[in-house]
């Protein structure tokens, strides 16, 4: 058996465990009993597994409206947040004003915040897109400020040494020591991108996932709602090992130096 697989079977099994635990106890009542609700409140996995078949038409249409506002606004996250970190890396200006209000943007609870935006924006895609993009822009800013900064000053009076100006440093050597920082900094992004969109369609939505939870619970439509974070959850993981494929692809030179031996 390959260590590959090995690697994988671990997660898979406690899983699988897992699942198998809150199937019996959803079914023989136990986990009603012990939040003091009604079993309807506590769909066992098997029902989860069904509402997914069932409403399978349903989660797609809304999954797909979803997809697309984590994309758009991940991408508008991403834009912001590495034209961010760049200015404030480059001029100590830029650092003394923006830092500061790069900080204060994550002192506003989104709750707060989302209905403000619904009133300015309105309720089309554009108030979805801001709460997603203020959730992402974080992390994606932060992460890339710290790699271009963990440069070693002796490679910078190396490459000055060279004749190599301000531009030349910062494309040569600053930006892909900041890559690794940067794609970390993506990928929590990612992940808590799909997060916003489900509290962004909860406040200014008729579709999308967020939107159907909504519902669903309104309704007590218990195992539709565990369907709907089900595949919120694969959504999430997708996204997630895309930009890790990608991350092994453009920083290759990190994949060769971390490669777990066989």
């Amino acid at each position: 058996m390959s260590a590959r697989l090995r690697y994988a079977l671990a997660p898979a099994a406690v899983i699988l465990a897992a699942l198998a635990l809150w199937e019996l106890l959803a079914r023989a009542g136990v986990l009603a009993d012990v939040f003091n609700i009604s079993d309807f409140l506590v769909p066992a996995p098997s029902e989860i597994g069904e509402s997914l078949w069932e409403d399978r038409s349903l989660l797609a249409d809304d999954a797909w409206v979803t997809l697309q506002e984590v994309l758009l606004g991940f991408a508008l996250a991403l834009a912001c947040g590495l034209g961010f970190a760049l200015a404030i890396h480059l001029s100590e200006i830029a650092r003394r004003a923006l830092y500061p209000l790069l900080v204060a943007s994550q002192t506003i609870p989104i709750v707060v915040l989302a209905p403000i935006l619904v009133v300015i924006l309105g309720f089309e895609l554009a108030p979805k897109l801001a709460i997603i993009a203020l959730i992402c822009f974080f992390p994606i800013t932060v992460n890339t400020l710290d790699g271009l900064a963990s440069v070693d000053p002796e490679l910078g009076k190396m490459m000055r040494t060279l004749g190599a100006g301000r531009l030349q440093i910062l494309r040569r050597v600053e930006i892909p020591t900041a890559l690794p920082y940067a794609f970390s900094g993506a990928k929590v992004a990612v992940a808590v991108a799909v997060i916003g969109a489900v509290f962004a369609e909860t406040s200014a939505s008729g579709e999308g996932l967020g939107h159907l939870i909504e519902i669903a619970n309104s309704q007590l439509l218990t195992a539709r709602a565990f369907a709907a974070m089900v595949v919120l959850s694969a959504m999430a993981i997708a996204l997630f090992g895309l930009l890790s494929l990608l991350e092994r692809r453009v920083v290759y030179w990190r994949s060769r130096t971390t490669r777990r031996p066989r």
